[in-house]
């Protein structure tokens, strides 16, 4: 049993509210999974740069050194927001490799959470409230975000092990469920040149989304050939640089529900992720259907 939770706001007037909404309604979600808590912001964006979302278990040192061999080494132009023991570190798009390979042969404790032009992830073992806390989600701005609180089931109980996964450039995955064939899908996923990092289903999930976009297919697309490849129970919340997407299994046993009123689409996996949220009684409630896929897009 796992808490997931989305915000794709209309109105752009809410923006600045976005990190205190998102951190309301994964706050409600906290009793459905104690384990570890994540978040995924999507905010405005630069065409011409990119922003990794980096993680270090030693990050005092680490993000010191950073800032000092991207100016010494590399000499490049860069901005850099620590959060906690992540960073937000903006590339000009033309550097993104040289970068890259510099923090992979510099840096075996970190670790890299997103890339894109707009997404930010931030995650971590523990409760919401304790996650949203470190990394200041409170106050932070954006279009949209989706989010997570777990409760471990086939994999251990890590940073690396919670959502969101993103296994692609500004694409991310947080799930509630199980699947009963991602061994089999993982190896294939593998052999396809996607890289895995966990033991956890989730990622596999990711990683299948990732190669059909990569492939050339879009993200509804991707949904609708998920409902034959993967096997279990499951509802699948995916961000994208534009919007979100929403599919739940043909069975459908684990919950969702979606609002939707002039001001924002929100997701959540209970009724009670909404209460805080403003104009709430004038929107409209309903559960997704099975099988079916919703999307949203600015």
């Amino acid at each position: 049993m796992c808490g997931i939770i989305g915000l794709f706001l209309k109105d752009d007037k809410l923006n600045c509210n976005l990190g205190s909404m998102l951190s309301s309604m994964l706050n409600t979600m906290s009793d459905r999974g104690p384990d570890s808590s994540g978040l995924a912001i999507y905010n405005c964006r630069d065409i011409d740069k990119i922003k990794l979302t980096l993680r270090s278990e030693n990050h005092q040192e680490d993000f010191k050194e950073i800032r000092k061999g991207l100016l010494q080494k590399l000499k490049l132009k860069f901005s850099l927001r620590e959060h906690f023991n992540h960073i937000v570190l903006t590339v000009n798009k033309k550097d993104v490799d040289k970068v890259e390979s510099f923090l992979k042969k510099s840096f075996s404790n970190l670790s890299l959470m997103s890339s894109g032009e707009n997404i930010e992830i931030f995650k971590e073992v523990g409760l919401p409230k304790n996650v949203i806390q470190k990394f200041g989600i409170n106050e932070m701005n954006g279009t949209h975000g989706i989010g997570h609180t777990r409760m471990a089931t086939e994999s251990a109980v890590t940073t690396l092990g919670a959502h969101p996964f993103s296994t692609g450039p500004d694409q991310c995955l947080v799930h509630n469920g199980s699947l009963s064939n991602h061994n089999q899908l993982r190896q294939k996923l593998i052999s396809e040149g996607m890289e895995i990092n966990t033991e956890n289903d989730t990622e596999v999930a990711a990683s299948y989304l990732s190669l059909q976009i990569k492939k050339g297919k879009t993200l509804e697309q991707s949904l609708e050939l998920a409902l034959s490849d993967l096997d279990g129970f499951y509802t699948f919340l995916v961000g994208t640089k534009d919007g979100f997407g929403v599919l739940r299994d043909p069975i459908s046993c684990k919950p969702a529900v979606m609002a939707e009123n002039d001001y924002y689409v929100a997701f959540g996996s209970e009724y009670r992720a909404f209460a805080n949220l403003p104009e709430i009684n004038h929107a409209k409630i309903w559960e997704p259907e099975p099988a079916t896929v919703y999307f949203w897009k600015h």
